[in-house]
């Protein structure tokens, strides 16, 4: 793991816009990229890289104010990056480069953010490990031997090992905030509709949502002002007036924000962890306790359906959203194939690898005639009674805490033979995407093995900036 004490993306912003060269901190960041050990990074651009960054200065030059200027970023191999490959970790899209850029990565180029690689990641968003990559699976930053989480495992590995101050991932079910947790970095999921999906891979289209990774919650902030606002070429995107100055909240939030605000918590969640974990989220909620914050339970009653729902719903879109992928427009077309039916059937079995084709078939069967009232059906409308839950349960508190992940970072193919217990690391995560509101992982401390734990926090649709300030207060305690 690098060790370099790299500077923080506002570092960054603010050195190159009183006049420090791009190139220096994205020539830096190239160098760790490409001298990357972890398997994170699996495409470096050096030449566009560069040419971005003399752009970056000419626009400063000529009086521009660019909130994230020359600032390094990686992004998941999910997000459209123009006329550069883009695969989704998969091999059905080898050699696609798309013709278009993906909304929240031109926002950030907009911004003056720079993107200098391209982090590996579960085969279309389909994993919690960083295993089911084409390109193979992630080293957590601390122990090679260990996964850093996924579908963002490349993402959260990158910042986590300092070759980039901030990453973008993608969250379906927690595939930003558990390898968050796991590699001990910031991973937020804003406001499901607030960042636009639009360029991005889809998996689940009603759960999935781009999000920015950090090493701290005041870069988070910085890169979530660049990323929210209405898109119209998302039909998910909400139209409304959106709040920015994350970044300056952040500089001003300390301990005093916790005098009168109300954090929930679950119970049930404690008889789902090691005594090591439930101690260590005892400690966090005593010392927010202590710092003016009351404690309250809550109940989200459905929430125990959650996974099971979230299976359903998520395999069904991935199945329609992955129909696409035939063989005839673009990607992988089998050499073996001899009429049309062919094309489709050999050309999907051979790029997909075993975790994608698993969840096609399964949503497949849930999305089928005679099954789709008992399964699909049904899962909307327990999906609809988590959502009321949380409107219940942020009546009686400001914020929800708890663990992002149930365990710390586990052994590479503990759990890959095993695809029920892999699916339950995503167990405190997986509500939040089906109902919608934001919530991010931030670091907390670590386990006996020096393996990082993150706490999870959520707040009501579109409190972003309450989600941040109560994660800045966990850092600070944590300090």
């Amino acid at each position: 793991m690098n060790t370099v004490n790299t500077p923080s993306a506002q570092t960054i912003a603010a050195s190159v816009q009183a006049g420090q060269s791009a190139t220096i901190e994205v020539s830096a960041a190239l160098d760790r990229a490409e001298a990357d050990t972890l398997n994170a990074i699996i495409r470096v651009h050096r030449t566009s890289a560069l040419k971005a960054a003399a752009a970056i200065d000419a626009r400063i030059a000529a009086g521009e104010t660019l909130p994230m200027a020359g600032v390094p970023l990686v992004i998941k191999d999910n997000m459209c990056f123009e006329n550069h490959e883009t695969t989704a970790c998969s091999k059905i899209l080898t050699g696609f480069k798309p013709p278009y850029m993906a909304t929240a990565l031109q926002q950030m180029l907009d911004a003056g953010a720079v993107i200098v690689a391209t982090a590996n990641m579960d085969e279309f968003a389909m994993g919690s490990s960083n295993e089911t990559s084409v390109y193979g699976p992630v080293s957590h930053p601390l122990d090679a031997d260990r996964i850093p989480g996924g579908s963002s495992g490349g993402s959260a590995a990158a910042v986590a090992a300092r070759i980039t101050p901030i990453s973008l991932g993608s969250d379906t079910g927690g595939s930003i905030r558990q390898p968050a947790s796991l590699c001990g970095c910031v991973g937020m999921k804003p406001t499901y509709g607030s960042v636009s999906r639009y360029g991005l891979m889809a998996f689940g289209s009603s759960l999935d949502q781009i999000g920015p990774m950090a090493n701290t919650i005041a870069d988070a902030a910085l890169c979530l002002d660049s990323l929210v606002g209405h898109d119209k070429n998302d039909s998910t995107s909400v139209e409304r007036s959106y709040e920015t100055g994350h970044a300056a909240t952040i500089a001003k939030t300390d301990l005093s924000y916790l005098a009168g605000k109300r954090i929930g918590y679950i119970e049930h969640h404690s008889e789902l962890l090691s005594e090591e974990m439930r101690n260590h989220l005892d400690g966090i909620k005593q010392k927010l306790a202590d710092a003016g914050a009351e404690l309250v339970p809550v109940s989200l009653a459905h929430e125990k359906y959650a996974t099971a729902i979230y299976y359903i719903i998520g395999t069904g879109e991935a199945s329609s959203n992955l129909s696409r992928y035939d063989g005839v427009h673009y990607g992988h077309r089998s050499e073996d194939a001899t009429d049309l039916n062919s094309v489709y059937n050999k050309s999907r079995a051979e790029g997909f690898g075993p975790e994608v084709q698993r969840r096609i078939m399964l949503g497949t069967y849930v999305l089928s005639a005679g099954y789709f009232d008992a399964y699909y059906k049904k899962a909307m409308r327990v999906r609809r009674l988590i959502c009321e839950d949380y409107d219940k349960a942020f009546q009686n508190c400001d914020a929800i805490i708890g663990l992002a992940s149930p365990t710390t970072a586990f052994k590479r193919g503990e759990k890959t033979d095993d695809p029920l217990t892999m699916y339950l690391s995503d167990i405190f995560t997986i509500a939040a995407n089906l109902s919608g509101v934001p919530c991010l992982s931030v670091p907390s401390g670590k386990d006996k093995s020096g393996l990082p734990i993150g706490i999870h926090l959520q707040t009501p649709h579109w409190k972003e900036k309450d989600l941040l300030s109560f994660a800045r207060c966990v850092e600070l305690i944590r300090e």
